[in-house]
């Protein structure tokens, strides 16, 4: 079981102007999977707010889910945030987000800044924040999840017990 941390990036949650449909789904998914949600918050999209923000939640996880701020709009700083405090960028998230999103929403998932990076020696991925890309984000990192907790903690891969190849 490894622990996550959930940053949501949403004006218009933060002001109350909008339901939270995110953390619930999230919540029940990690569930689903044997996993904990031990930390969650919303923050506007305010780049100091979602540094402060995702700075606490990798001092409280395994692994933290950025949910919103990765488009092209100029009010989409979250993955512009994360770039600027992570120790290294962990290419093959963003790719199989978009490819999964590609099977449903066709070709509006390259406009997707959807990443993974490094800080602090956790895992920090960011999603679009679309129930269903969250999804996406949730399933990609719940199948990961042990293996980053055990290398976060030292164990290297031929250690960790879920590391054996699926048959």
């Amino acid at each position: 079981m490894a622990w996550f941390s959930l940053v949501i990036t949403s004006d218009h949650v933060y002001r109350g102007e909008r339901e939270d449909k995110i953390a619930p789904l999230v919540e029940r998914m990690l569930e689903e999977r044997g996993h904990y949600l031990a930390y969650k918050t919303i923050v506007p999209n305010d780049p100091l707010m979602i540094r402060r923000a995702v700075l606490d939640a990798v001092s409280r996880a395994d692994v933290v889910l950025v949910t919103g701020g990765t488009g092209l709009s100029r009010k989409d700083v979250s993955v512009d945030v994360l770039e600027r405090i992570a120790e290294r960028r962990v290419q093959g998230f963003g790719e199989l987000h978009r490819t999964r999103s590609l099977e449903r929403v066709g070709t509006k998932a390259i406009l997707s800044r959807a990443s993974a990076y490094t800080i602090g020696g956790k895992l920090v991925a960011v999603s679009p924040g679309s129930p269903d890309a969250v999804e996406i984000a949730v399933e990609i990192l719940s199948d990961i999840a042990d293996h980053v907790r055990d290398m976060a903690k030292g164990k290297s891969r031929w250690e960790a017990p879920d590391c054996s190849r699926k048959k």
